[in-house]
């Protein structure tokens, strides 16, 4: 690996334990000002909603300046983001303007792998990174919710220096050649570029089911982080602090089916992983019949290690494929789009379980059954274009 994948590595690190540190974090400002249950699971809409509505636009502007600037942008807009929060403003409004900062450095973040590394290394590359990012996300979810137990304002505070100290890296890592920047830079010229590589990726047969499965992955990890909060404070009888440890232990084992990935799953064979997802589905419906935390924890760290088994090579296959066919960048911000369009859905599903008073164990239950029934089908959808 090279000099400017290490530094791309750190920057990645410390904005990814901001944000996941901010999440817990605007919770418990919610839980502080009293705010209705359902609003907790509202903090990911408002967050993910910049993904949505600005893909097409984020991937042209990734692809048009050098990554690393492009990086750094994104991390000054996370940083007011989080001073706008210290100053007063509403969690759910700063969390959504950290967002616009989280949708413009994602393209970046992953599109510059395929400009720095040889596709070989690319799924090596990703469990790095992912591993990494699980790591800032364990670390992330400890820091947070227990400076937030503390001091909400203070955690705001040490997270806004982590924004700072990432966007510092951000100006080390190399400047590379421009690489798919658009002609035309008007408004319907990028929308319809976008749709363009929309569908591009989506008839692509390795890209049809590599996105669907981090579609999936990344809507039910984003809800699932949620619904463990919610089902520890229920079940376990744990506040904040002691859940958002419990949440880590997936984080963990996410880190850990990462490294097992990246040693023995190739580009050519990434597919081959998609029975786990099915598994992880089972496991999460068991969920439902635990009542020990020690337990909990053992089952949770299972389902992050099959979790982080199965999508780093996809992850790594539609990066590929994506820059083949049409641009890191526009590949990134096609991915964001639908993955987040995921995590809005399922997310919103959620909150209005929880609006409706649903028993925790019966959401954990549906949560499981749409995680099994949705990778089958995907499974299924590969084995036909497999025989085709």
């Amino acid at each position: 690996m090279s000099k400017g994948f290490y530094t791309l590595l750190v920057a990645q690190f410390l904005s990814a334990l901001a944000d996941n540190a901010l999440l817990f974090t605007a919770i418990a400002l919610l839980q502080q000002m009293q705010a209705p249950e359902w609003h907790e699971p509202l903090l990911l809409q408002f967050f993910v909603i910049s993904y949505i509505v600005l893909a097409p636009f984020v991937g042209s502007f990734a692809d048009a300046l050098p990554k690393g600037r492009v990086m750094f942008i994104a991390n000054g807009i996370k940083f007011f983001g989080s001073i706008a929060m210290i100053f007063g403003m509403p969690p759910l409004y700063a969390y959504g303007i950290v967002g616009v900062g989280a949708a413009a450095y994602s393209p970046a973040k992953y599109g510059i792998l395929t400009e720095l590394l040889p596709p070989e290394k690319l799924v090596n590359a990703n469990g790095w990174m992912e591993g990494s990012t699980v790591i800032a996300i364990i670390l992330g979810a400890i820091i947070g919710g227990k400076m937030a137990s503390i001091s909400p304002q203070g955690a705001m505070i040490a997270i806004a220096f982590m924004y700072l100290a990432a966007a510092a890296f951000n100006m080390f890592i190399p400047k590379l050649p421009i690489d798919h920047a658009i002609a035309k830079k008007d408004p319907l010229s990028i929308l319809s570029d976008f749709y363009r590589s929309f569908l591009a990726l989506w008839r692509d047969p390795q890209g049809q089911v590599s996105l669907s499965v981090t579609t999936l992955f990344w809507g039910a990890g984003a809800t699932l982080r949620l619904v463990v909060i919610a089902w520890a404070g229920i079940v376990l009888g744990f506040g904040l602090d002691h859940a958002t440890q419990l949440t880590a232990t997936v984080a963990a084992g996410v880190a850990l089916g990462s490294v097992i990935a990246a040693h023995y799953i190739t580009l050519e064979n990434s597919v081959k992983v998609l029975p786990a997802g099915i598994v992880m589905g089972i496991l999460v419906i068991s969920m439902a019949f635990i009542t020990e935390w020690h337990l909990a924890a053992f089952l949770l760290f299972i389902i992050g290690v099959l979790s982080g088994f199965f999508v780093v090579p996809l992850n790594a296959l539609l990066q590929h494929r994506g820059h083949i066919l049409i641009g890191a960048g526009h590949s990134i911000a096609v991915q964001n789009f639908n993955e987040n369009l995921g995590i809005l859905l399922l997310s919103g599903a959620y909150t209005l379980m929880v609006k409706a008073n649903l028993h925790i164990n019966h959401i954990v239950i549906v949560f499981g059954l749409f995680v099994i029934i949705s990778m089958s089908l995907i499974n299924r959808l590969y084995r036909k274009q497999v025989q085709a």
